[in-house]
């Protein structure tokens, strides 16, 4: 039996125009990971006009069912999302919190395995908070992003803690003040001296950071110290300095730099009303050691 050309050819050319795409047409995949629920739908464009009749032609929505269908909003994220709103902070771990932190950097990915790294390598959430910058830059896994949103936090803890003994009298508030200084100092890595300057009521005007040295030395200036108190016209000073090595013991330079600055602080009428040595969770007081 001879077939007749032409109906061939078109019979061809008309079953490629139904299976073909519409020229330009985006393909639109399953809503994702972010979106897709249990399951999800591929959405097939439009395609020109069939001449099959619409009992035969495909049909435009195909289920299918999605691969990870808990990794989006209402999967591991937005579980942690509600456990913070709904049971409070103290309900989650500190590499949970951290974990959430850097969800604001890395909108996709599982980020806990690089909380619980930071945490090992830092000792605890508040050692990653305070973290030489570069050091975290350098750590594998964190970008800019990430170490901007890490120290955001960090500034935002000292400020609020700041809060609870500016423009108050801080001898009357000293817990607070040692929280402050701890949250400030306590996880530096090299040593740092700071002066509190207070007015005649003993609220703290200024908190300063007069120098900054090597693990376990700090060049101070008695002259510098009186001269910028009388800048701030302030009537009493608390000096501090923390010990990176945690020990909070002074050495001898440290009681005679104290010495040499409450005796020109003197001389302007400018009481010096304690030092105080920070360590890793301790501290110490000249004056209730009896050393000023």
């Amino acid at each position: 039996m001879e077939l007749d050309v032409r109906l061939l050819r078109r019979f061809f050319k008309r079953d490629k125009a139904d299976r073909a795409w519409p020229e330009g047409a985006p393909l639109r995949h399953a809503r994702g990971f972010a979106d897709a629920g249990a399951s999800a739908q591929i959405e097939v464009p439009a395609a020109r006009a069939s001449p099959l009749p619409p009992a035969e032609r495909a049909p435009r929505r195909l289920p299918v069912e999605a691969p990870f269908p808990t990794t989006g909003p209402y999967g591991h994220r937005a579980r942690m999302r509600d456990k913070l709103l709904v049971r409070g902070p103290d309900a989650l771990a500190d590499y949970e919190l951290l974990e959430m932190l850097l969800y604001f950097a890395m909108p996709k990915g599982d980020t806990k395995p690089l909380a619980k790294a930071l945490i090992n390598r830092f000792g605890s959430f508040a050692g990653v908070l305070a973290a030489p910058q570069q050091t975290l830059l350098d750590t594998r896994g964190l970008g800019p992003h990430s170490v901007a949103a890490i120290k955001l936090v960090q500034a935002a803890a000292i400020r609020m803690a700041k809060a609870e003994v500016i423009d108050r009298p801080v001898l009357n508030n000293w817990d607070r003040l040692i929280d402050y200084l701890h949250a400030v100092m306590a996880r530096e890595k090299i040593e740092q001296f700071r002066v509190l300057f207070l007015d005649p009521k003993n609220r703290l005007i200024a908190d300063e950071a007069q120098a900054r040295g090597t693990v376990n030395h700090t060049p101070v200036y008695p002259r510098e110290v009186v001269k910028r108190a009388l800048e701030l016209h302030a009537t009493a000073l608390i000096l501090v300095h923390n010990h990176p090595s945690g020990d909070p013991t002074p050495s001898r330079a440290d009681i005679e730099m104290t010495r040499e600055i409450g005796q020109a602080a003197a001389v302007l009428s400018i009481t010096l009303h304690d030092h105080l040595i920070v360590g890793n969770g301790r501290f110490l007081s000249f004056r209730q050691e009896g050393l000023l």
